[in-house]
């Protein structure tokens, strides 16, 4: 069997949440399938090949289209519907990791995953810019023509079940992995050291990771921040760290800051590289992702096996995903986070409690059981007349 893979997501110079998925997925399907031929495809004008994840098997091939992005995408995949993916690149079935401008042929078996509906049910968390692009996707009208769809979770494909009259066998759910990298860390780790200076890091320090978008709530954390200052003078050794590259709509996060009274004590590092985030969440003393929704939520498990108490919302995918490893709060209650804040690090047993359940709880996201779940589906798909 023949198998072409959307790979645009892995040619970003910064990964997100879309491209470390595609990569640890197809990293571990690789791993597992000898037998089946991949195609892997992705367009760009320039040379970014040096941005791609090395793809040594025999079974791999890289095909590369030149176009503009833009022409690429809005003129020939959207209005012209050319060049047809399958077909250029010859496979049996076409796999696309997260949704996108694709022309694919009706005669071949197409597999979808969707990682999250918040363009949909949160169109005000987008720019203009994200909003039009959404809207040429057309999500509404071109998942029907997939012959499976894939979604990381049960409160995922609800949505897609609910806002798009999917029939409920064609979505099937599989959870995304936690890459063994993230791991509790020695604290005479030197690792450990470097980053601290790397960043000028605080003795103790509360941490988010994540875009700064207004999806992920961030000037809500800060306001929760300055109620947990405001009653708790004998907690003021602790600051607030906030990691993550600018998204879109982000300077009202930036006014929030610099109406804190406690703004000397709250630290942007901006974007991090994979390999920090390790570090940095073992440096952490809490770790609290109060968005207001995520398809699947990568951050709070991440911190989770790091051995990090984790502080995380109590709507859309987070409850399923950590189950009674994570203090849950309201997004929307400043006061709530704050409270929660508190609690953890004002409760010695508290806080061992949440570390020995993350622990356990991010144990059971592996990526070769993932792998494993993907595989069998896309060849139970291909194999289908």
């Amino acid at each position: 069997m023949k198998i072409g893979v959307d790979i645009r997501a892995l040619i970003e110079a910064r990964y997100s949440g879309v491209s470390e998925f595609s990569h640890n997925l197809l990293k571990e399907i690789l791993k597992l399938d000898k037998k089946n031929k991949y195609k892997l495809f992705y367009n760009s004008a320039k040379d970014l090949s040096s941005h791609l994840p090395e793809f040594k098997q025999d079974n791999v091939e890289i095909v590369k289209t030149n176009y503009p992005n833009k022409i690429f995408n809005n003129v020939m995949q959207r209005f012209l519907s050319w060049p047809k993916l399958d077909q250029l690149l010859g496979v049996d079935l076409f796999f696309l990791p997260n949704w996108g401008f694709s022309a694919i042929s009706d005669k071949c078996k197409k597999v979808i995953v969707i990682h999250d509906l918040s363009s949909v049910l949160f169109p005000r968390y987008f720019s203009i810019k994200r909003r039009l692009w959404h809207w040429l996707i057309n999500l509404k009208k071109n998942i029907h023509d997939f012959d499976t769809i894939i979604s990381v979770s049960e409160n995922t494909k609800r949505d897609i079940i609910e806002l798009f009259k999917v029939p409920k066998n064609k979505v099937k759910v599989i959870y995304s992995g936690l890459d063994g990298k993230y791991r509790v860390l020695p604290e005479n780790d030197v690792r450990l050291i470097e980053i601290k200076n790397k960043y000028d890091l605080p003795d103790k320090f509360i941490f988010f990771l994540g875009t700064l978008e207004p999806r992920k709530n961030v000037d809500g954390l800060i306001r929760a921040y300055n109620i947990f200052r405001d009653n708790n003078s004998d907690l003021s050794d602790y600051k607030l760290v906030i990691a993550g590259g600018q998204g879109w709509k982000h300077r009202h996060i930036f006014k929030e800051l610099n109406k804190s009274p406690y703004k000397n004590d709250i630290q942007f590092i901006g974007y991090i590289d994979s390999e920090d985030k390790i570090s940095l969440y073992n440096l952490a003393n809490l770790f609290v992702f109060p968005t207001f929704y995520e398809g699947f939520g990568f951050p709070p498990l991440e911190a989770m096996a790091c051995g990090t108490p984790t502080i995380t919302s109590f709507i859309s995918s987070l409850p399923e995903i950590v189950g009674e490893a994570a203090l849950m709060i309201d997004p929307y209650n400043s006061n709530e986070i704050a409270e929660a804040i508190e609690n953890v690090l004002d409760d010695d047993e508290l806080k061992q409690d949440l570390i020995l359940k993350g622990l356990a709880r991010a144990r059971r996201f592996r990526w070769e059981i993932t792998a494993k779940k993907y595989l069998d589906i896309l060849t139970e798909i291909a194999e289908t007349k």
